[in-house]
């Protein structure tokens, strides 16, 4: 059920963001007189799932789930079909892409990006007017953080609590990982209390490199909340039932005679000990208990702690239908400068390995149907679309902005022989591209690491 979920949502996603890119391109088109021969959701190779002509264009789906695209008529794109080149030899008709202005022909080449950026920032205010943002303050962290491995090796300490980084105080933990793995921010400062409970304030330096290897330990969290271990239900078919002696209520203090009074220590204490016995020490009604389980090969027990929610005071922001948009705007320029900055990171082998396909893309969405995580998620891919197809690829929005760009200062078009072989270039890099990030999707399907 779980696949069917995953691929519905990234089939529902693609279809919103392509079909509207598309459209992008399609309205301002037709606004200026050119002729689309096609608009098609999806490529239509091998074959078209569904194609029907009204007017003098063909609407229709392709069986290849790879973007989509519009056909304008005289314009070299990744069709390059014999009648194509034909036409190209002679002259330019007047409803032909390439005997507009090319200030025309720029804002149709731009108009998918655009609508992907005006859909995400709308998306966002809608999930802001619907739905508000709730979340969890750093401020709001009674019992600190605990860093990932990564994170203690740059000198965090289970119970830091989080004042600023780069000199600003973050709003959130997902804030202060974004500064650090896209901002750039190398200072973070901490409170810390020491083995005599004095409190002190600490700036910790992070290390010169330290953006490549949070990408090389591919860690899904820097920080965490940190709360005590209460035990809220004991997981049926586990082998902590299967001792019938813990009960809900019971405060997880140790393991094997070392401290374990949070959750994230309880969890650290267990993960490497698969199949052996431990021994965990736990208080009930002002008795300290022993109870010997077996971890699992999953490296648990099955114990299930309260929720962070019932140590921390959440807060929502609640927008009203005219704030929102303001506020959706906001939160989806910063998404989007984000991702800009993020591009920075594939320059490196570890960045690169962060790339992901179709089932990357998938697993995003996430096992359940929250329409609130679909409708974030697709605003983020909308504004990735948009960063994508911006850049000055060939085959790509970007490389025929660059073209045009190139016709208005020298007066005069690129040659047809320069555009096609660069439209040939750019699909190849193109589809190399999408055959590696789904392979390696694949092998970290089946090696776990996805």
């Amino acid at each position: 059920m779980e696949v069917l979920i995953y691929a519905g949502q990234l089939i529902l996603g693609l279809s919103i963001l392509v079909a509207l890119h598309e459209f992008g391109h399609f309205l301002p088109a037709k606004l200026f007189g050119m002729r689309v021969e096609k608009f098609f959701l999806f490529f239509d190779w091998p074959r078209a799932l569904f194609r029907k002509k009204i007017g003098d264009t063909v609407y229709g789906v392709g069986a290849l789930p790879f973007g989509g695209y519009v056909k304008i008529a005289g314009m070299v794109d990744e069709s390059l079909d014999a009648e194509q080149k034909e036409r190209m030899q002679r002259p330019p008709e007047p409803w032909e892409f390439r005997a507009k202005p090319v200030w025309q022909r720029l804002i149709v080449m731009v108009g998918g990006v655009t609508v992907n950026v005006l859909l995400a920032f709308a998306i966002y205010a809608m999930v802001l007017f619907v739905w508000g943002r709730e979340y969890l303050p750093v401020k709001n962290l009674t019992y600190g953080v605990t860093p990932s491995a990564l994170m203690q090796g740059e000198g965090f300490r289970d119970g830091d609590k989080i004042l600023d980084v780069g000199g600003h105080e973050p709003k959130t933990l997902g804030d202060l990982s974004l500064a650090i793995l896209i901002d750039g921010a190398r200072e973070v400062t901490v409170e810390r209390e020491d083995a005599e409970g004095n409190v002190e304030k600490k700036r910790i330096e992070l290390s010169a490199d330290i953006q490549e290897r949070i990408l090389e330990s591919n860690d899904k969290q820097l920080f965490s909340p940190r709360f005590p271990f209460f035990v809220d239900s004991v997981l049926a078919g586990n082998n902590a039932a299967k001792t019938g002696s813990f009960r809900k209520g019971d405060r997880i203090i140790a393991v094997n005679g070392q401290p374990a009074r949070y959750f994230q220590d309880f969890v650290e204490a267990v993960k490497n000990k698969r199949g052996q016995m431990v021994e965990v020490t736990l208080l009930r009604e002002g008795h300290q208990v022993n109870i010997p389980v077996e971890v699992g090969e999953d490296g648990i027990v099955g114990l299930q702690p309260r929720s962070p929610a019932e140590y921390f005071t959440f807060e929502t922001e609640s927008y009203g239908l005219l704030a929102s948009i303001p506020a959706g705007i906001k939160f989806g320029w910063q998404r989007l400068m984000d991702n800009i900055n993020s591009f920075k990171l594939l320059g490196s082998k570890a960045g690169m390995k962060q790339m992901g396909g179709l089932i990357a893309m998938s697993k995003a969405y996430g096992p359940q149907w929250v329409w609130q995580r679909f409708w974030e998620m697709t605003a983020f891919l909308s504004l990735a679309l948009a960063v994508l197809n911006i850049l000055p690829i060939p085959a790509l929005d970007g490389g025929h902005v660059v073209f045009l760009l190139y016709e208005a200062v020298a007066r005069k078009p690129a040659p047809a022989k320069v555009l096609e072989y660069a439209q040939m270039a750019g699909m190849a890099f193109l589809l190399t591209l999408i055959l590696a990030v789904n392979g390696h999707d694949i092998i970290k399907l089946f090696t776990g690491n996805l």
